[in-house]
């Protein structure tokens, strides 16, 4: 535990950070799952409308530095490539 006072305080900010980055990673998460599953079932529409959602959140993680904002792109171009192949396989 810190004994100075600046320490106690960057301490309390810290905790309070980590919390907020944790429920924003987890959003984030639960959003991309939800592209997966839609364009693994095939339906198009709603993995499409899932992942503007999804790219939204992967964007404001990547400016906060909560993920690499590089980490941010790779994943939102898998996610529209999933997508893109969900929408062949449904045309064909």
């Amino acid at each position: 535990m810190p004994n100075i006072k600046s320490a106690k305080k960057r301490l309390r900010q810290n905790v309070v950070r980590k919390i907020r980055n944790l429920a924003i990673k987890r959003a984030m998460r639960g959003q991309l799952r939800k592209v997966r599953e839609a364009a693994a079932a095939g339906d198009v529409e709603r993995a499409e409308t899932e992942f503007r959602v999804a790219a939204k959140k992967l964007d404001r993680a990547g400016a906060r530095n909560i993920i690499h904002p590089n980490a941010a792109s790779r994943l939102k171009s898998r996610l529209s490539a999933r997508i893109k192949a969900a929408k062949q396989a449904a045309s064909s």
